[in-house]
């Protein structure tokens, strides 16, 4: 019964190797039960390796001669079906990326430069700390126009006040 319990498991994603790792550590080795779960999880630990290693043969054969197999088109289809699901992981990556920067620049428009508070639209200073608050998109000198950081008050290139 504890073969059937732990070994069913196993199949499971590995759950029952879980369980078994957690019982062989709590079940003292000395008694019965402790001998036959220490057996059912040594058999289970060779019975993966073993799984792994012919894993690696067939890789190797299958490398070596590919239309020898009569698996080879049904393995060509299910890479190719791989193939797609990536493309489709990706897209739907790239979809999720910028959702969330269309959401953060929504969250950033009202949004104090200097504190971080997020003002109503239309709010021409902060209502916390009362900085000017830029229209959005880059802000330039009013002299020589180069590029500002949102609520720079006087221009880093020349030193011209820009009126904040």
């Amino acid at each position: 019964m504890a073969n059937d319990l732990f070994g069913g498991l196993g199949k499971l994603g590995g759950l029952g190797g879980i369980l078994g790792g957690i019982a062989k550590s709590v079940v003292p080795q000395d008694t019965p039960e402790g001998k036959l779960l220490h057996a059912q999880s040594d058999l289970s630990d060779l019975q993966k390796q073993e799984e792994g290693l012919l894993l690696e043969i067939g890789r190797q054969a299958y490398e070596r001669n590919p239309g020898e197999w009569a698996q080879d088109s049904k393995l060509k289809l299910i890479q190719q079906n791989i193939a797609a699901a990536q493309a489709t992981l990706h897209q739907a990556t790239q979809a999720q990326e910028q959702a969330d920067a269309e959401k953060a620049a929504a969250d950033a428009v009202g949004r104090c430069p200097e504190c971080g508070n997020k003002n109503p639209e239309g709010v021409k200073f902060c209502q916390e700390c009362g900085t000017a608050l830029t229209a959005a998109g880059a802000k330039h000198c009013t002299s020589c126009g180069a590029e500002l950081a949102p609520g720079t008050r006087f221009c880093g290139s020349c030193g011209a006040n820009q009126g904040g």
